[in-house]
């Protein structure tokens, strides 16, 4: 089916930036959306940002104006670039992709994680 290798993250100082990238390979018939989630400790996993098929883009309103979502069709891979970073920005971040593998039949597939810290 699909998967995704995500890279990036790590440790950085509040206002520093970072850049998420997420790998997508496998049966890809048709994208439905592609996105990044977090989960801070103790807390749910959030949405975001979104890119639909339609490249319609949809971010949560604390990343607004701050991150960037961007899509490569031609690599099947998406981005997150994260600027002004805050401390409430520290999670886990998480590449979602949802796609057809098949005319029929799709699935909801998710990256391994990548740890993001922001602290000085």
């Amino acid at each position: 089916q699909v998967q995704l290798v995500e890279s990036g993250g790590g440790l950085v100082q509040p206002g520093g930036s970072l850049r998420l990238s997420c790998a997508a390979s496998g049966s890809i018939f048709r994208i439905i959306s592609v996105g990044w989630y977090r989960q801070a400790p103790g807390k749910q996993r959030e949405l975001v940002a979104s890119i639909t098929g339609g490249a319609s883009i949809q971010y949560a309103d604390s990343v607004r104006g701050r991150f960037r979502i961007s899509r490569d069709n031609a690599r099947n891979s998406v981005d997150l670039q994260m600027n002004s970073l805050k401390p409430e920005d520290t999670a886990v971040y998480y590449c979602n992709v949802k796609a057809y593998y098949s005319a029929t039949s799709w699935g909801d597939y998710w990256g391994q994680g990548a740890q993001v810290t922001i602290s000085s």
